[in-house]
């Protein structure tokens, strides 16, 4: 874990803290948008099992149809645009619909575990990974988002072995390795989550 630490303090004292300085804020802003908030869930749906740099295209080029497309028009447009799993995909967002309106007072009332687990339990095509991203993606910092890309450099650092599936224990287990290593760096996990995807791929997405 030491040697992950040191690589994170590098990066935290190069100009990779600004980029992720202002996506946290970004993020955050998200989080005060009723609409936003609700696109944003759609973007964790297509997210799963499908490229995250592809899906954020595809939820700027449809907006706001992600509340008012017909299914069958969602579907369209996500083949259109190249989505892997167009007709499950567009059926989970029609389904998600149904708490667009009460979704802003869930994640008022409902925290931690406890607000991931409605999440996963309520909305279709949502797991652990995809709930995590959701709700940093919306300015909760307490989450960590746990992809392949995170596995392979925690596995690469020795700090965990490969799983062979990530149940909800796997994946609270992993957390909490990360959790550590939060600490260590003296940063949110949303924050450690940017750091690590960079130093995984260069970038700092979403």
């Amino acid at each position: 874990m030491n040697k992950l630490v040191k690589k994170l303090e590098e990066l935290k004292n190069s100009n990779v803290q600004k980029t992720v300085n202002s996506r946290i804020s970004e993020f955050r802003d998200i989080g005060k948008s009723d609409e936003k908030i609700f696109s944003e869930l759609c973007f964790c749906i297509l997210t799963a099992n499908f490229n995250a740099e592809r899906s954020i295209k595809i939820q700027e080029k449809i907006g706001a149809g992600f509340s008012r497309f017909s299914q069958t028009r969602l579907s369209s447009e996500l083949r259109r645009l190249g989505h892997r799993y167009p007709n499950t995909r567009a059926k989970y967002i029609v389904e998600a619909r149904k708490f667009k309106k009460d979704l802003p007072k869930i994640l008022k009332t409902l925290k931690g575990n406890e607000l991931r687990d409605w999440l996963v339990k309520n909305i279709k095509g949502l797991g652990y990974k995809e709930a995590s991203h959701f709700l940093r993606n919306i300015g909760q910092d307490d989450f960590a988002i746990i992809d392949f890309h995170i596995i392979d450099i925690l596995v690469r650092y020795g700090i965990i072995e490969k799983p062979k599936t990530l149940t909800r224990k796997k994946y609270l287990e992993i957390e909490q390795k990360l959790k550590q290593i939060a600490e260590e760096t003296n940063l949110t996990l949303a924050e450690l989550d940017l750091y690590l995807w960079f130093l995984e791929t260069g970038r700092v997405l979403k």
